[in-house]
């Protein structure tokens, strides 16, 4: 077993990934902002592929609808999770394997992929390059990408603002405040504009990068946040019209970069 797999799977094994997106706000917000792009791509009898595919989330509401899907997944105790929660449905394969090697797909065979978790846990230049090609290789042209990454100064200010403010400042930056990628982080995260050019010289032509889910995990960990279904509904609305400013990207802890295939 590799390091970065053992690391992961250490992780995995001991949260509760299924319900990740509905336990609170702003994984819930995570969720129909993804949602949302997903479905302003993914065409009536499109076949998508989910890399990371976690315990299945996304992939099967996905082949609820009618999408022929494929969901890959690194960690063991995810993908029998997905397994047991797809049972029955037909439209969908899933696959234990890595970002890095897609061998068992043929090129251009997705219109679209999903990118969704490797890239929080790929540290190495070169490991993140390989799943980004692999990604594009497999997606057909015309094909559409979504690429899920993390802002490092999300992940500062929603785990070290309450506590550890030095550690977590020396295990995300240098001493000149360039940005720190290693496998024990777990979680590695990225300046907007850094992400942004890991697509600069691949065969793709940018189309969104959006914020995910804001401000609203470390509001959430405020005594006095509150927000009522009918707040959360209208805060969705406003949200997804917001998503893509600038302005709103580094404070969102999740982050789509979307562009489709030339």
């Amino acid at each position: 077993m590799s390091k970065r797999l053992e690391i992961v799977s250490s992780f995995y094994n001991e949260i509760d990934e299924d319900a990740r997106l509905g336990r609170n706000r702003h994984g819930q917000m995570e969720y129909i902002t993804t949602m949302h792009y997903i479905n302003k791509y993914a065409k009536e009898g499109a076949k998508l592929l989910e890399i990371g595919a976690g315990t299945g989330r996304y992939s099967i509401t996905l082949a609820k609808a009618g999408y022929d899907v494929t969901a890959v997944e690194l960690v063991e105790h995810n993908l029998e999770v997905l397994k047991k929660n797809s049972e029955g449905l037909t439209d969908i394969q899933s696959y234990q394997g890595d970002a890095l090697d897609l061998s068992r797909f043929t090129d251009n065979s997705f219109d679209v992929t999903l990118l969704f978790g490797p890239l929080y846990h790929l540290y190495e230049p070169q490991d993140v390059q390989e799943s980004i090609d692999e990604a594009i290789r497999v997606t057909k042209p015309g094909g559409v990408i979504l690429a899920a990454f993390l802002s490092v100064y999300a992940i500062l200010f929603d785990n070290y603002l309450q506590g550890n403010l030095l550690a977590g400042i020396e295990e995300n930056f240098t001493e000149d405040y360039k940005i720190r990628h290693f496998e024990e982080q777990l979680f590695t995260g990225y300046d907007v504009a850094e992400f942004e050019e890991l697509f600069m010289d691949k065969p793709v032509e940018h189309l969104h990068t959006v914020a995910v889910n804001g401000i609203l995990e470390l509001a959430e960990k405020r005594i006095d946040f509150a927000m009522s279904d009918e707040e959360m509904e209208a805060f969705a609305k406003l949200w997804l019209a917001i998503c893509e400013k600038r302005e709103m990207l580094g404070c969102s802890g999740h982050l789509l970069y979307i562009c489709s295939k030339k």
